[in-house]
Formats: structure tokens, C-alpha cells, sequence
């Protein structure tokens, strides 16, 4: 039986560091399924988890928008117009989160043994994806309980997913090397998280920004500037088709802004990956 043996030699780990994050496959899906195991299987409720954190947050994002009386266009039910927002923050604030914390939360694994540390965040994010996947349910029981159908574009909603899983391990790679070096940032995440959930459009519809004359123009720049907003909206342009109309100027830029994320992260983590082991 043949064996493979990985050698690290001066100047030559840069170039085989995208080759070995192949050849460690195994430990990203072994750290993967335990992160999976520990969350559904060393709980009271196990998988209910997943799902009541998005109900409770549709619950009162759902009351918030109709105390402010919220425009939702093409009459929509409120519930299944807020939920369609929510499942794909909730997938993004958890990877976010998770990925932000996942060096301290493996740091006896980090200085022990060599292997590419990117594996730890990424997978971190597979596990809040198969938490969507979960979730995804109460979507489908509202849409059935509201007697709403989607169209064909609900074929798409995969490539808004992508746009949400690309955002976040971006931004969770940048915060997480942030997090080794500088640990308040933990107390930043939630506060991050927190103000994202209000700042994007789960309450209401990006058509109460973009149409309301009150609001600045350069205001209107910065919200469109949230990559979530872009996310939410082509959410919901896929759920509900016609009846919602989807800003292609915002989506243009939520798409650019996540893919700089996403390369700034990896660059940033790359950078500060050598020094982990000695600071964590």
C-alpha cells in the first residue's frame, strides 16, 4: 500500500500550500463533521436549534416592519417576505460569527501540527450551511401555509446562496486573523452582527430606501455598499419573481464588494497565517 508523505522544506511551503489544502481534504471534513456532531448531538433539542433561531428573529423582524408600516410590494405575506430575508442572514451572521472565532476555539490543534489554517474557518462555514439547509424548511411551511407558489427563478436561489457563503468566509477569514493577534475583537463580532441585522433589508424592503426622497443620496451609496443587501434582495426576487423587483445597480455592487472581501481575507490571512502558532 503506497504512502503519502508531505514534506515542508525553506520557501517552498507558499507554493504548495493550495496543493496541500487538497491533500488535507480529510481533516477539513473530519473537523467539519464533529463541529456537526457536536452541535445537533450535545444539545437538549438537537436540530430545533437551527430552526428556532430564525423563527423567533421572523417573529419580531415581521412585527417591527408592520409597527412601521414596512411597503411590501406585489402583496406579499409579511411572514414569507420577511422569512426569505432571514434565513439568508442568519446563515451569514452565524458563518460570520463561527468562522470570526474558529482559530481561538482549535488553537490546541494550530500549535500542535502542521496544515493549511484556512481549513479551519471554511469549515466552519460548511457547518452553517448545512444549518441553512435545515432552515430552509420554515420557509417552505410558510409558503405552503400562505398558498404562495415561486416561479422558475427559484432555480437561482443557489447562486445567491454562493454570494452569501463568499461574503462571509471573506469577512470571517480578515476578522478571524484579527481575532489571534487582538482578542476583543470577540466582543466586536456581536456588535457587528447585531448592527447588520438592523441595517439590512429584513424588516423592510431595499424599495424604502432607494424610493424615499428624505433619504440622501450618499446615505443610499453607503446602504447599497452592504453586501447582504444585494444577498436579501436576490433572495427574494427568486422566492417571490415578478412581484418583487431587484435593484440591478445594488446586486452589481454587492457582487464586487464580496468578491473583494473575499480576496482581501484570503490575502490578509495568508499574511498573518506564519505567525498563529506563536501568538495564539
Amino acid at each position: 500500500m503506497s504512502k503519502h508523505r508531505i514534506v515542508i522544506e525553506p520557501d517552498t511551503e507558499d507554493s504548495n500550500y493550495w496543493k496541500d489544502l487538497w491533500n488535507f481534504r480529510g481533516l477539513f471534513y473530519f473537523l467539519a463533521w464533529r463541529d456537526i456532531l457536536v452541535r445537533y448531538k450535545q444539545t437538549a433539542i438537537g436540530v430545533l436549534w437551527s430552526l428556532l433561531r430564525p423563527v423567533l428573529t421572523i417573529t419580531v423582524m415581521a412585527f417591527i416592519g408592520w409597527l412601521f408600516k414596512s411597503n411590501i410590494p406585489g402583496g406579499v405575506p409579511r411572514l414569507v417576505f420577511v422569512a426569505a430575508a432571514t434565513l439568508p442572514w442568519t446563515f451569514f451572521s452565524t458563518s460570520f460569527s463561527e468562522a470570526s472565532n474558529s482559530l481561538i476555539a482549535n488553537s490546541n490543534l494550530l500549535t500542535k501540527v502542521y496544515f493549511p489554517r484556512l481549513i479551519v474557518p471554511a469549515s466552519t462555514v460548511i457547518v452553517c450551511l448545512v444549518d441553512f439547509f435545515i432552515s430552509l424548511v420554515i420557509l417552505i411551511v410558510l409558503m405552503i401555509f400562505c398558498k404562495f407558489i415561486p416561479d422558475i427563478k427559484i432555480l437561482l436561489l443557489p447562486l445567491f446562496l454562493l454570494l452569501a457563503l463568499v461574503t462571509s468566509l471573506g469577512t470571517g477569514l480578515y476578522v478571524a486573523s484579527l481575532n489571534v493577534k487582538y482578542r476583543d475583537f470577540r466582543y466586536i463580532v456581536p456588535f457587528i452582527v447585531q448592527f447588520g441585522l438592523y441595517a439590512s433589508p429584513i424588516a423592510f424592503s431595499s424599495n424604502d430606501i432607494y424610493s424615499n426622497q428624505s433619504i440622501p443620496k450618499i446615505l443610499k451609496i453607503i446602504y447599497s455598499l452592504n453586501p447582504m443587501v444585494g444577498v436579501i434582495d436576490g433572495f427574494r426576487w427568486c422566492v417571490f419573481g415578478g412581484n418583487i423587483s431587484m435593484n440591478l445597480t445594488g446586486f452589481i455592487i454587492s457582487i464586487f464588494i464580496s468578491i473583494l472581501f473575499l480576496g482581501f481575507g484570503i490575502w490578509y490571512f495568508r499574511r498573518m497565517e506564519k505567525s498563529f502558532a506563536d501568538v495564539i
